[in-house]
């Protein structure tokens, strides 16, 4: 199948199946015209890929988990590993963002918004607030 039929059937976007093959995710046999050819196994790696990225999985680790899905002799225990990792890089992120969140509302809460032009929230962008 064309590029655009591995595209509809996988969900990702044809733009992407070239970065991924850019990047040695996936590879596609050519056909004597040149053009990308892909099979059914294509497109379960290609799903595989998007419900990764679904899961916010990193480019790196999606590499790994591939390696490890098609190693039938894998360990789960490996698998289990890169998950857990995952989860708590995900979640020192969320607490990153909240931290963030809760800056931004209290400054958004000591600005008047009204027509005057002091503003606690420029006055940290421009660096005034220490």
């Amino acid at each position: 199948m064309n590029i655009g039929e591995a595209a509809s059937r996988s969900g990702v976007s044809a733009k992407m199946i070239r970065h991924y093959e850019s990047i040695g995710l996936i590879s596609a046999t050519r056909r004597a015209n040149g053009y990308r050819s892909y099979g059914p196994k294509d497109v379960a790696v290609l799903r595989f890929i998007r419900h990764a990225r679904d899961l916010a999985f990193p480019l790196e680790d999606i590499r790994k988990l591939l390696a490890l899905w098609q190693d039938r002799s894998r360990a789960s225990g490996d698998v289990k590993r890169l998950a857990l990792d995952h989860v708590a890089a995900l979640e020192a992120k969320a607490t990153s963002l909240q931290a963030v969140a809760d800056s931004l509302r209290h400054l958004a809460n000591h600005c008047q918004g009204d027509d005057r032009p002091d503003c606690p929230i420029i006055d940290e962008l421009e660096g005034k607030i220490a």
